[in-house]
């Protein structure tokens, strides 16, 4: 995988590496838990329209368990890691429901199965978990599936796994998994530990795109992003980004968590990526040649 870093206006760092492709998640840990917290019981709904209509309403975020009775990794993500009290607690600030993995609505006069609708592509197809965000306001936001989390033999969620998802800060289904990738690595880079900001969000946005767009990794125009970026931050910041690609064809989570890998094998991407900074924005993009394009932009203090 190609990757590459700029800090400040200087490119430090362009190097293609190729790596085998490696599970995206860590052991699954089924160790022993403290006792349980009855008041941590989750209400799960079991009708799409009902469980919609409540989240729009009270303004909560809609988690749906996809849920399918004969597939053993479904059993073991909803006894082991849906059954944690931790998990179960942060649950509470959710509306929560369960549907069959072949769950159908109506839509256009038409019955369709759910997992099999645009929005929920990235799926797969598969059980697991999908959120819709009802708790923000903006346009982009309100209404739209903001993480999907399938289930696969390569793809597990453990406990903790599961807490970071919950706890993901507002943003689009791409940012939202990008970050994700980066608090789930195992050294706990701190460069989504800042806040998260609109503008930033914007440009590693704009500039995944762009990247997708002419299927090429890089940091194009980058000096002068960089004067544009600097001057919106203001308070002494500077702008630094990194950059990187995932393999053809991987889904969304792998792609994710494989350009977060890919900026581990440089120590000046990581510097950046396990940095805490003041302020920080992540996204990424997909091309037409099934390659993601992943950016990450920081104000450093």
């Amino acid at each position: 995988m190609r990757l590459s870093i700029i800090h400040a206006a200087i490119f430090l760092a362009g190097c293609a590496i190729w790596l085998p492709s490696i599970s995206a998640v860590e052991p699954r840990d089924g160790g022993s838990r403290q006792a349980e917290d009855p008041t941590a019981e989750v209400n799960w709904h079991l009708d799409y329209s009902e469980a919609m209509a409540i989240a729009r309403r009270e303004g909560k975020m809609l988690l749906t368990f996809f849920d399918s009775p004969t597939d053993e990794l479904c059993r073991q993500f909803e006894k082991e890691t849906l059954g944690d009290e931790q998990v179960r607690r942060k649950l509470q600030d959710y509306v929560c429901l369960k549907l069959p993995r072949d769950a159908t609505i109506s839509s256009d006069g038409k019955q369709i199965t759910l997992l099999k609708h645009e929005t929920f592509r990235e799926m797969l197809g598969r059980p697991g978990v999908a959120i819709v965000d009802f708790a923000h306001q903006a346009p982009h936001l309100h209404g739209s599936v903001v993480s999907t989390f399938p289930l696969t033999e390569e793809l597990y969620y453990t406990p903790r796994h599961m807490s970071v998802i919950l706890d993901l800060p507002p943003g689009t289904l791409s940012q939202r998994t990008l970050i994700y990738a980066v608090r789930t690595h195992p050294e706990g880079p701190a460069s989504t530990s800042g806040r998260i900001d609109d503008f930033l969000l914007g440009e590693a946005k704009s500039h995944s795109r762009h990247q997708a767009r002419i299927r090429l990794q890089g940091h194009h125009q980058w000096n002068t992003r960089f004067h544009r970026i600097n001057a919106k931050l203001g308070g002494g910041l500077t702008a630094s980004e990194v950059c990187a690609e995932s393999w053809p064809g991987e889904n969304l989570v792998e792609a994710a968590v494989e350009c977060v890998r890919c900026w581990r094998l440089s120590q000046g991407h990581w510097s950046a990526v396990r940095a805490l900074h003041p302020v920080y924005g992540y996204d990424m993009k997909r091309g037409g040649n099934g390659v993601w394009y992943a950016t990450g932009i920081f104000g450093r203090g």
